[in-house]
């Protein structure tokens, strides 16, 4: 224990308010399971007693967090990845088409293969700006959702790239199979997300929560379900899964949200039928203007082979 630091912090006006698991992951900059694992530990007091994560805190406020062994005594793991695709690449940034079952960078509980990792096992330099977990690191995509990721560099390209996603200036377009017909057949959803107040793993559509806004629009209809277009003005982890899900019209396959499994397994889906299609947003340095697009893997091109021959339930 003697390499971990004690740190005493006093809560600014920034984070008033928040619950201590989601303002301590903004001011320390840990992954929220950090943070949340510390809190369990014990090892998050204030006034010399230990907070429970559903505290809120205090401008003011002062906080002792016996912070976690540096991440860097464990090297991020040097893993290749099958399927992964380099898009783009200079000097600033490489854009990628993941495939489905990596993680964007290494996180306490997992285990398997990271984009961080299988970049620098390709030789690639990568920005070292930010939490030492998430290098190069300015958005992420889900384990079970592919398509393309940005990953910056430079740390130069890390901070604008950054500022980029916070000011909604990059143009995000996923593709998502959703159960059921879709009407209307285009709009916004508006609705506010945070942690679901029960189940700790899942996201919920809560009064409370974080901005959340979600455009789709229908491609087309098959029998019982909807391809649908949609770009994200904010980014919420689990965004579209929740959206969807609060309108009664999952992404197929996802059944942590509610998803019908016997229409999944009919069309072969072991994950959420949903792929990051198109990334369009200027170059970090240059400001040149930048449009990629990435097929559908494998698994979803032949999801919708079935959806033509089989009889859904």
């Amino acid at each position: 224990m003697s390499n971990r630091e004690q740190r005493t912090l006093t809560v600014p006006e920034g984070v008033a308010g928040e619950r201590i698991d989601s303002a301590l992951t903004r001011v320390l900059g840990l992954s929220r399971t950090a943070v949340v694992k510390l809190l369990e530990d014990g090892d998050i007091t204030t006034g010399g007693k230990p907070m429970p994560k559903s505290d809120r805190v205090a401008a003011g406020q002062v906080i002792e967090v016996l912070m976690p062994a540096p991440i860097n005594s464990d090297p991020i793991p040097l893993t290749p990845i099958e399927g992964l695709s380099i898009i783009y690449d200079d000097s600033d940034i490489v854009v990628i088409d993941k495939p489905v079952g990596c993680a964007a960078h290494p996180s306490p509980g997992w285990t398997g293969p990271t984009v961080v990792g299988a970049l620098m096992a390709a030789g690639y330099t990568i920005s070292t700006t930010g939490p030492a977990e998430r290098q190069g690191i300015v958005h992420r995509l889900d384990v079970g959702t592919s398509g393309l990721m940005i990953v910056a560099k430079s740390d130069k390209a890390f901070h604008v790239l950054k500022d980029a996603f916070r000011n909604r200036t990059v143009d995000k377009v996923y593709h998502a199979l959703v159960q059921g017909h879709m009407d209307p057949t285009s709009g916004t959803i508006d609705a506010p997300i945070d942690r679901h107040p029960k189940e700790d793993h899942r996201f919920a559509v809560v009064a409370t929560g974080k901005e959340s806004i979600t455009h789709y629009e229908v491609i087309e209809f098959y029998r019982g379900v909807s391809m649908v277009k949609i770009e994200l003005e904010t980014g919420r982890t689990h965004q579209i899964r929740v959206h969807f899900s609060a309108l009664h019209h999952p992404l197929v396959g996802d059944t942590t949200y509610g998803a019908d499994p016997v229409l999944g397994k009919s069309l072969g889906m072991s994950r959420p039928w949903l792929h990051a299609a198109e990334l369009h947003f200027a170059h970090p340095i240059t400001g040149q203007a930048l449009n990629f697009e990435a097929p559908y893997p494998a698994d979803l091109t032949r999801s919708l082979a079935l959806l033509s021959d089989a009889v859904l339930p």
